[in-house]
């Protein structure tokens, strides 16, 4: 009977990116008290905002071959050291400067979370499972502490202020890198906590490159010529203008449009990230279920085509000056197809380049953080041009489409002469 601690595994990984996500959006917390408290402008504050997209951008790509070289342990436990003492160290700025240079190594820290899920995905699970589980960490846990976030760190300003809140985040990564210590291995053949029953039935659903846990060089001609991988950096960039812009300018969309309050706002706000959970869910269950079926790669594109397309057009009704209800029904809409590619792109990523995953990961992040770039500036010229959002709302829109028909037509089923599972299920996969 095979044990389940790959599942272990994953759960370590999925909450190691909630406290990734809640670090790196702990500061628009205390924003009033950091300005007064190291006389910080707005500016300022903004240019301090951006220099992180740009640490994690850069880090993105470089830290992929980092964790294909030295593992998923080892390169996780240094980078979560290294971002809980930046969030310490935030109090501590003592200025612009001080807080400019922490948030840029916070982004360069955070940098190799999702490039280490992808490889640990790789690793530790057969092909049919990684939907469900990338959906997970891609989707659920993403959009999920989007929705705790809030209360959890105002909660927190308020019992023991705004230093306190940043040093009990801090805490709780040292106490993620005391549990990973002990449980989380590179490999299963890495692990004591998992016998031999476990470790063929992951060995049965992967290609011969992912059963390899031996350090390789980077093949960056491989990388860059991968025409699958770019469809996956593109598609993921359309995906990351519609989630960037809606994180960064949805409240103040629901302020000004509609006139509502702070508490209203905040409120209101929740809803298109509740809906992303379910849409991640959704999106996990459909990859792994068709691939069952199929065992083709190219589903997996089919599936994120008619995500985007859908998510595209639900934000139609948003241009004709909607009511409120219908504005929220059609933000929801378009957020919870997009999050249904939410744990998709990295499935894709490892498909794409399964020798080295987290290379790849990489590669389609850095697409993602560009868009956590381009967007925010891009909606704010938008809405400082015009007036409105609706150009805004119109470009994620077209975006999301051109993304979609890159998926839909333009990627092609990979051959992979290194082992690739036959459509015929393994007893191992049927366990």
């Amino acid at each position: 009977m095979p044990t389940r601690f790959r599942w272990a595994t994953i759960a370590l990984i999925v909450a190691l990116i909630v406290i990734n996500y809640i670090d790196r959006s702990a500061i628009s917390y205390a924003v009033t008290p950091l300005q007064k408290e190291f006389g910080i402008s707005t500016a300022e504050y903004g240019i301090v905002s951006s220099v992180f997209a740009i640490g994690y951008m850069v880090f993105a790509f470089l830290s992929g071959p980092l964790v294909d070289r030295f593992g998923t342990r080892r390169v996780l436990l240094t980078a979560i050291l290294l971002f809980s003492l930046c969030t310490a160290l935030t109090p501590l700025a003592g200025g612009f400067v001080g807080l400019l240079l922490i948030r840029l190594v916070l982004g360069a820290a955070e940098a190799p979370a999702f490039p280490a899920a992808s490889r640990t995905a790789s690793r530790w699970l057969p092909r049919a499972e990684r939907g469900f589980a990338l959906s997970l960490i891609g989707g659920v846990a993403v959009s999920g502490s989007l929705l705790i976030a809030g209360p959890l760190l105002t909660q927190l300003i308020g019992a023991i202020g705004w230093r306190g809140m940043f040093w009990t985040m801090c805490a709780l990564g040292l106490l993620w890198a005391v549990v990973a210590a002990g449980l989380l291995a590179s490999t299963p053949d890495d692990s004591r906590r998992v016998n031999d029953a476990e470790r063929a039935l992951i060995a049965a659903g992967q290609d011969a490159a992912e059963q390899q846990s031996a350090p390789r060089r980077t093949d960056w001609r491989s990388l860059f010529t991968n025409r699958n991988l770019w469809i996956v950096a593109v598609g993921y960039f359309s995906w990351g203008f519609m989630f960037w812009g809606f994180m960064y300018w949805l409240p103040q969309y629901l302020s000004t449009a509609f006139g509502l309050s702070l508490k209203a706002v905040g409120a209101f706000a929740i809803a298109p990230w509740a809906v992303g959970i379910v849409g991640a869910l959704i999106g996990g269950f459909l990859v792994d279920r068709i691939y069952r079926r199929t065992r083709s790669v190219r589903s997996r594109f089919t599936i994120m085509g008619v995500a985007l397309l859908l998510s595209g057009a639900s934000l139609i009704p948003v241009f004709l000056d909607p009511t409120l209800t219908v504005a929220l029904i059609s933000i929801s809409a378009g957020v919870g197809f997009g999050f249904v590619t939410g744990g998709i792109w990295w499935v894709a990523s490892i498909d794409a380049e399964p020798s080295q995953p987290a290379t790849a990961a990489g590669f389609a992040d850095a697409a993602f953080a560009l868009a956590g770039i381009v967007a925010p500036l891009a909606m704010g010229f938008i809405v400082a041009g015009t007036g409105t959002f609706t150009s805004g709302f119109i470009t994620m829109s077209i975006l999301a489409v051109i993304g979609a028909l890159a998926m839909l037509l333009g990627t092609r089923e990979p051959s992979h002469s290194d082992g690739a599972p036959t459509p015929a299920r393994t007893e191992a996969e049927a366990v």
